[in-house]
């Protein structure tokens, strides 16, 4: 199911909302599905998707990823090691501020207008529904980013997520961070598979500044840690208590990609400009994973 959808480029949940909502037809469900696309579909992008459905083997939708640099060698250890990796100029300066600039727009915002930060359009939350704007369906196709994620999966038959985007401002009292806080997206059930998830830092982003953060190195020990959970207490719980985050800044453009099985999440910003962030997972066609969901 994940695959047909990033390979629809939908929404998980904007299209079980529309589901819910319209209980449409098949022919009205495609109508809608070509509008989500601006009204069309490429040929070649669903006779890769059916290729892949059906089994076949289906190269990057990029196309080729020879000659493209993507994580080196020094980078591949760190991932191993500590279970996540910034992958650096993963998308150009211009085309990351392309983006930013694209989110304050869409919230109705402006870079240099503090005020304007706090205009809380979307409630009092971080996310953002700006799912199809140019700019961050361009980041989607870049060449360096498929190619990272290629090298960490050992395959090129990947489908990327049409993920939110993410504005997270300076704390004050009438606007303190909501969260994210520490938590896992995966099942912490035996057996622990590989799953990647990625966060595309629009402008540049210190520690302060409601850098994600995470528990390096904890994919490692997950298995362990859990046999250490007092009986009756939430693994969740337990690990927000006693486990400590480290918030990874970057600049512009830099994508930071971690094991889904760290513990992670966003942090407070107490620095002086928001945290503008795009969100993007990259996953093959099939891969093993964890049925039982345990949290």
């Amino acid at each position: 199911m994940k695959t047909l959808l990033a390979g629809l480029r939908l929404n998980v949940l904007e299209t079980l909302r529309y589901l819910h909502q319209h209980k449409p037809g098949f022919a009205q469900f495609e109508a809608w599905i070509c509008e989500r696309n601006g009204g069309e579909f490429e040929d070649a992008a669903l006779d890769r998707l059916r290729r892949a459905l059906a089994g076949e083997a289906v190269g990057a939708e990029v196309g080729d990823l020879d000659g493209i640099e993507g994580l080196s060698a020094d980078d591949l250890a760190h991932w191993d090691e500590h279970g996540y990796v910034i992958l650096r100029n993963a998308i150009s300066p211009e085309a990351a501020e392309s983006t930013e600039l694209a989110i304050y727009d869409f919230l109705g915002m402006h870079r240099d207008d503090p005020e304007s930060w706090y205009r809380q359009s979307l409630g009092h939350s971080i996310w953002v529904p700006l799912l199809r704007h140019p700019a961050v369906v361009a980041n989607r196709r870049s060449p360096r980013i498929h190619k990272a994620h290629a090298q960490l999966w050992g395959r090129e038959d990947l489908w990327v997520t049409i993920d939110q985007v993410g504005f997270n401002p300076p704390e004050r009292p009438d606007w303190m961070f909501p969260g994210p806080h520490l938590h896992w997206d995966s099942t912490l059930a035996e057996p622990h598979c590989l799953e990647l998830q990625g966060i595309l830092y629009l402008a540049d982003v210190a520690a302060d500044q409601g850098a994600f953060s995470c528990v390096p190195g904890f994919h490692r020990e997950l298995k362990s840690w859990l046999k250490s959970v007092p009986a009756g207490v939430n693994p969740n719980d337990h690990a927000r208590r006693t486990l400590t985050m480290r918030p990874i800044d970057a600049r512009r453009g830099d994508m930071v990609i971690w094991h889904h099985l760290l513990p992670h999440g966003s942090s407070p910003n107490r620095a002086q400009r928001p945290r503008v962030v795009q969100y993007m997972s990259l996953r093959p066609t099939r891969y093993a994973y964890t049925e039982e969901w345990t949290s």
